[in-house]
């Protein structure tokens, strides 16, 4: 096995630190004719009420969808050209969906940069092959998968030239229905530093191997073998898994994932554009596709209201109040009010990190405690006007039962800071019950521009106050104060990835009372009943390293809170955790980037 670094492969993260086919139609509202009449008095009573023009439904999906058949000359220059304008693009603003129709390409190699998406647009992946590679490396920095964000690889079937396909990313890179005939390598050329990731209904006929990747969350998929560990690699529903065997190598497998539903995506019924509706499917093992058609529903592109960068957060809602679908094509939108999604059902599907900005300090998008609501595959972007939330599902005080048809929040991404300042009191609050977060990067920037212990201040990640609330793959790293707050009962997460801010300025500067700092997550006292498999926290307190974190979790002490496989670890001793989970656990020390470990608790 090729040598890679175990003692301190997240340091480098401060040095800088880590890290078209269709055109939606914009509305008019009708202008009333007064048709001759004598007075005004008679133009009032007799004038029809002006009544704004129905959206319309489908259309063009804009010029940042690039779409590929078979026959299409010059792929894989387009795909070249797309890669040579993102490879290093960390917080520009190009966005682009590559979207394959179903056939066969031979000789591809579709680099991934930032904000980029390649997706087939078959109904299973196996639809859709390309004998060749989709790839995403780290060249542009220096050999340091670390900062390969925002890019996605969904529903296509490869068959890799070398047999493996790479696949080095970090944090907001989901591979989804993937199909790939060979293996995966999810490290660098080079075996440099990465720290990912994701994968879901996907089936890796070879083997994975992580080589230097720090963690990964695998769910309801396939593996033909999975080589090593670093630190955290958790698995539920794989067909092919390692056994359990925390801490030693840190595998934390679960046979089945509780309740999943997979994310919507666009596919071709002959030449109509759909939306798939993946069904929910309890103690889930496997692919939704491996023997045949998946089950679920599908809506014809006419029921969305197809969206274009420049549109208004009016325009928006009107078309959900008018009973349409949202299709966010790439691109960024100003919103100068919330989305507000009512209705049961609604689909809100972003293509090509489609990316919402709340301007004046607005919430981006809110929903209603209703059933099935589908939040999938978009980036909320804070503003520089302190936003008191920038997500939220369900309104305060939510209660109904929505077990039979969860809401999800899938490849829903939040970035506080980096691409410019920007603030938020809490980015995503999950008030209805039964909602799953499925894949979610909430980031406060540690990096780029606009950034600062206060210039883009975020005290909280994730607050979930609904109960039985289910979280699969949750990434929430560097806020001012708690990244997860748990008030609702019986929530489970299943894997964890947290990194403390780096940037406090001092031990007082994130002293909670008599406790050394905040937790990473923090379950509620008030809470009797929740659970937690594969959790991780890291601290890198680069500009005061002296600083001391009690914990990296904190719970009530009590029966029916419990969590397996949890893990704090210090980046090359800048600043140190005194135990794991409240009292319990090792204090980490020196510089030697060794995990402290907790197998189970209480």
């Amino acid at each position: 096995m090729p040598h890679f670094p175990m003692d301190s492969p997240d340091s480098v993260r401060s040095l800088p630190a880590r890290r078209s086919v269709l055109g939606a139609m914009a509305a008019t509202a009708a202008t009333p004719t007064l048709l001759g009449l004598s007075s005004p008095a008679s133009a009032a009573s007799a004038a029809p009420v002006a009544q704004p023009r129905a959206l319309p439904g489908g259309g063009d999906l804009g010029p940042s969808v690039i779409v590929f058949d078979p026959s299409t000359s010059g792929i894989q220059a387009k795909l070249d050209e797309v890669f040579r304008q993102q490879e290093s693009a960390q917080f520009g603003t190009g966005r682009y969906a590559l979207l394959f129709k179903p056939g066969t390409y031979n000789g591809l190699n579709a680099q991934l940069g930032f904000y980029t998406s390649i997706a087939g647009l078959g109904l299973s992946p196996d639809d859709t092959t390309i004998n060749g590679d989709v790839t995403v490396d780290a060249g542009w920095f220096n050999g340091n998968a670390t900062q390969n964000f925002w890019r996605s690889a969904e529903n296509l079937a490869l068959t890799p030239v070398s047999g493996t396909n790479r696949w080095a990313v970090a944090q907001a890179a989901p591979f989804r229905r993937m199909h790939v005939k060979g293996g995966l390598n999810l490290a660098p050329t080079g075996y440099g530093w990465a720290s990912g990731g994701y994968i879901a209904d996907s089936r890796i006929d070879g083997s994975v191997g992580p080589y230097s990747q720090q963690q990964w969350y695998t769910r309801d998929s396939s593996v033909g073998g999975w080589a090593n560990a670093v630190w955290n690699m958790v698995f539920s529903g794989v067909q092919g898994a390692p056994a359990q065997s925390f801490p030693n190598p840190p595998y934390t497998t679960l046979d089945t994932t509780p309740v999943s539903r997979e994310k919507p995506f666009l596919y071709l019924n002959g030449s109509e554009y759909r939306v798939f509706l993946p069904e929910r499917r309890t103690n889930a093992r496997g692919t939704t596709w491996g023997s045949g058609t998946p089950r679920g529903t599908s809506l014809p592109l006419t029921q969305f209201y197809v969206a274009k960068p420049g549109v208004t957060a009016a325009t928006l809602n009107a078309a959900l109040t008018q009973g349409l679908h949202l299709l966010l094509t790439p691109g960024i939108y100003h919103l100068d009010q919330p989305i507000q999604v009512n209705r049961a059902g609604t689909v809100v599907l972003g293509l090509g990190y489609a990316t919402l900005i709340p301007d004046n300090g607005v919430t981006a998008l809110r929903t209603a405690d209703v059933d099935g609501v589908r939040l999938a595959g978009f980036l909320i972007d804070a503003g520089p006007v302190n936003s008191s939330t920038l997500l939220e599902v369900g309104p305060t005080g939510a209660s109904a039962n929505h077990s039979a048809n969860p809401t999800t929040v899938q490849d829903v991404f939040i970035r506080i800071g980096g691409a410019g300042a920007g603030k938020a009191t809490t980015s995503m609050v999950i008030n209805s019950r039964h909602t799953i977060i499925d894949h979610t990067w909430v980031w406060r920037a540690d990096h780029g521009t606009g950034v600062g212990w206060e210039t883009n201040r975020a005290d909280y990640g994730i607050r979930v106050n609904g109960d039985d609330v289910l979280a699969t793959g949750l990434f929430v790293e560097h806020f001012n104060k708690y990244d997860v707050q748990w008030y609702g009962q019986r929530g489970r997460t299943i894997f964890f990835q947290n990194e403390k801010a780096y940037d406090a300025p001092n031990q007082a500067a994130i002293q909670n009372g008599s406790v050394k700092g905040y937790a990473a997550y923090k379950v509620a006292d008030s809470v009797t009943t929740h659970e937690g498999w594969g959790l991780g926290s890291y601290c890198y307190y680069n500009v005061d390293p002296t600083i001391v974190q009690h914990n990296g979790f904190a719970a009530p002490n009590t029966p029916g809170v419990k969590f397996h496989g949890l893990l704090v670890v210090s980046l090359g001793g800048q600043g140190q955790y005194e135990h794991v989970v409240n009292e319990t656990g090792a204090p980490t020390s020196g510089t030697s980037t060794v995990p402290s470990t907790v197998v189970s608790y209480p």
